[in-house]
């Protein structure tokens, strides 16, 4: 089994916590977990592991103002988030890599790849949505920020920000929620590597974005796992990782018998 080595890294004057494990002696590709929103990478990493820790080196880390990691001017912001993430994939893994992100760590994956193509070999993208105009019920635009004694607690004892800061981190997150992201299928035709859409069925986003999201991008897949919704990596992890191993294990242009939206590609690729 890969273990992951956990701790402070400097990146680029930050001090990000960072998880990784890197299989030596054999190939391997780098695969980087992208965590959610409010969340940070001990609270959904073991739900996806096993499905890559005997095939990929593993990366992860807990965003600005995100578990571990410190807050800083601008940490919530979607643009913010991609850049940093560049500078993780850049500074740390040191070459393209796969992108595994819940949430809005999916929302930075589709970013990413549309920013920096050359740093994305593939993408899980999990719970995602790519405009913040989605049906999304979730979000409100003034809410009651209600902190529970326990996250109260996980934040003081993990965060070296401030208590305070929690509520403030909460708010941001919801304001950024309100306007972000605003990708465009227009903008989601760009990605040109395999992407595999993964969300429950009952998403707090409507399924009709889902599709459009998966639609707009031409090596798309869309797996759609019943009874589950946002936490769908946790309501049903087996079935989450085992659509995940066969997402990696055959990543060409998917060949099949009635293509409706991939017979023009498909007749290419018989012609080739």
């Amino acid at each position: 089994m890969l273990s992951l080595k956990r701790g402070y890294i400097d990146l680029r004057g930050h001090q990000i916590w960072s998880a990784a494990g890197k299989r030596f002696g054999k190939k391997s590709e780098p695969v980087l977990l992208m965590h959610g929103g409010l969340s940070s990478t001990e609270s959904w990493d073991y739900t996806v592991i096993p499905a890559v820790q005997r095939t990929h080196s593993i990366y992860a880390y807990d965003r600005s103002a995100h578990g571990r990691t410190a807050s800083r001017d601008g940490f919530y912001h979607f643009d913010f988030q991609v850049d940093e993430a560049i500078a993780y994939i850049e500074d740390v893994i040191k070459g393209p890599t796969h992108l595994i992100g819940w949430s809005d760590g999916g929302i930075i994956s589709l970013m990413l790849a549309i920013k920096r193509p050359d740093l994305v070999k593939s993408i899980v993208a999990i719970g995602t949505n790519f405009h913040y105009d989605s049906g999304l019920t979730l979000v409100e635009s003034d809410p009651e920020i209600v902190i529970s004694e326990d996250d109260a607690a996980k934040f003081a004892l993990r965060s070296p920000d401030p208590v305070h800061m929690q509520e403030v981190i909460i708010r941001k997150a919801y304001e950024v929620w309100n306007s972000e992201p605003t990708m465009t299928t227009s903008d989601l035709a760009q990605i040109n590597c395999p992407v595999l859409v993964l969300t429950g069925d009952d998403e707090p986003f409507s399924n009709h974005h889902t599709i459009e999201l998966y639609e707009a991008i031409a090596n798309a897949r869309l797996a759609i796992v019943p009874g589950t919704s946002h936490f769908v990596v946790k309501e049903r992890p087996q079935i989450v990782q085992a659509l995940i191993r066969d997402f990696y294990r055959n990543l060409d242009y998917p060949m099949t018998t009635w293509p409706r939206l991939r017979s023009e590609m498909t007749e290419k690729l018989k012609n080739s």
